[in-house]
């Protein structure tokens, strides 16, 4: 990617994060929006971490093979 790809990208994603936040801090009124934002990040991140888990596992049981 060249720099300004890069630059382009960042910019892009700072205006995502940028409006999912404006919307969970919004009025009252889009509370059924904030509660899918708000179950999507919680999937995410439990995502997140069983992959993680995961790859932890991989890497420990490649180490173990190779010590061994």
């Amino acid at each position: 990617m060249t720099k300004q790809t890069k630059i382009l990208s960042g910019v892009l994603a700072g205006v995502a994060l940028g409006a999912v936040v404006a919307i969970v801090l919004s009025s009252d009124k889009n509370s059924d929006m904030k509660d899918k934002i708000g179950d999507w990040f919680c999937d995410l991140f439990d995502k997140s971490k069983d992959k993680l888990a995961g790859v932890a596992d991989a890497v420990k049981a490649q180490a173990d093979r190779i010590k061994a």
